[in-house]
């Protein structure tokens, strides 16, 4: 009776494990078929095509170009390789600045007509109008539609999905607005964190010890939304007020609220390594005349490196992670920021923000995805960091 029980909890834990193991195999397919999707969409707005006069030779454009063109920066087609013509930009609600209600008829039906006509007469025009506007597209060049490219996503400079007639995707300031907070942050909690477990492992006493550890462990329980309003609330008008700035909202203020975020998780792992410091090694340091600081930096933090690094590291990851607080807190500009007082964006906070206000199976939607599996790759290099340094610190004290 005994091994048929055993054998059913064995069952049941590798069922467990298997069902478990395809589930996360599922989602990660899920995952990147949703993200990868993105660099099968069109650059210009589904339906939509932007036709020129017939002697325009310009035909194609970067998704900025478009951009630019259309919010009037580039206001002559030399500019784009064409000729020495100024651009007149045509969007479909222009319509009835070029016509009466009587010429389009009475539900738009001559609309059509009149807007090929407008675009074969006008020579530096460039419309941006529904396909089937254009009826005869053998009197109208079109700019060559192309599929998003990696180098409009990874080397673009703009995020700005909701812009017509091309949408940018560019991932560059979401990347380096996630890195600049996390690195600020480690740089504020790694001295403070080191500092307590130092204090903790090898300098409070055994009841001022028992009673802190479990206050700073409550401190990673907290949820992310309460650090938030307490940046909000406290660290925002502060930081406004010593630097001098228009808005509090920065770089700065997310970095310190997921310092102190990140700060349990260091100061966890770290503690802990130290305290796993072979208490043979402390005593002989001080049998030979060594004083404890002494025997601290020179014995204790050295073998306990590998443990130290490993909490840095998962502290970096909590930080890159992290959504709620930063939305809250750092101004959410999709720019890339020059220093750390600019208000920035990161990555989970875009998701968070955009991904409920997206189309679904649209290239916005797609572009969000893609941004989770750039997430993931970065947590991923975070935990095999992770691993790679505690193998080394296990193989070292063997």
């Amino acid at each position: 009776m005994k091994k048929i029980f055993e054998k059913i909890i064995e069952g049941l834990l590798t069922c467990s494990g298997f069902i478990t193991s395809i589930t996360i195999l599922l989602i990660i397919l899920f995952l990147f078929t949703e993200a990868f999707g993105l660099f099968h969409s069109k650059v210009i707005e589904e339906g939509y095509v932007l036709a020129l006069n017939k002697d325009n030779k310009v035909s194609q454009l970067s998704p900025v170009q478009i951009k630019e063109v259309f919010d009037e920066e580039i206001t002559n087609w030399d500019e784009l390789g064409g000729e020495n013509l100024p651009i007149r930009v045509f969007r479909l609600e222009d319509v009835t600045k070029y016509f009466t209600d009587e010429e389009l008829g009475d539900s738009y039906q001559h609309a059509g007509a009149l807007i090929t006509k407008l675009v074969e007469e006008t020579s530096g025009i460039v419309a941006f109008v529904p396909r089937q506007f254009i009826v005869d597209p053998g009197r109208v060049n079109y700019i060559k539609d192309n599929s998003i490219s990696l180098k409009d996503v990874f080397a673009g400079a703009e995020w700005f999905p909701t812009a017509t007639p091309a949408p940018l995707f560019g991932f560059l300031p979401l990347i380096t607005g996630t890195l600049w907070v996390s690195l600020f942050a480690i740089l504020i909690a790694l001295p403070f964190g080191l500092s307590v477990a130092i204090y903790m492992s090898e300098v409070a006493k055994p009841g001022i010890r028992n009673w802190l550890k479990p206050v700073i462990e409550l401190l990673s329980g907290i949820p992310s939304v309460v650090y938030g309003f307490f940046g909000l609330i406290v660290i925002v008008p502060l930081i406004q007020k010593v630097f001098d700035l228009p808005v509090g909202e920065s770089g700065l203020t997310g970095s310190i609220v997921l310092a102190i975020m990140a700060l349990p998780t260091i100061i966890t792992v770290t503690e802990d390594a130290m305290r796993n410091c072979p208490r043979a090694m402390r005593e002989a340091s001080l049998a030979l005349g060594a004083s404890q600081w002494q025997t601290i930096y020179k014995v204790v933090i050295p073998f306990s490196i590998s443990g130290i690094t490993s909490g840095v590291v998962l502290g970096i990851g909590r930080a890159i992670g992290e959504t709620m607080a930063v939305l809250m807190v750092t101004g959410n500009a999709a720019v890339i920021p020059t220093t750390i007082l600019e208000p920035l964006r990161t990555i989970p906070a875009t998701i968070a923000a955009e991904l409920g206000e997206a189309p679904a199976g649209g290239p916005h939607y797609q572009a969000l995805f893609l941004l989770g599996v750039v997430l993931f790759f970065i947590t991923l290099i975070i935990n095999f960091s992770v691993e790679y340094i505690s193998s080394k610190g296990v193989k070292r004290n063997r």
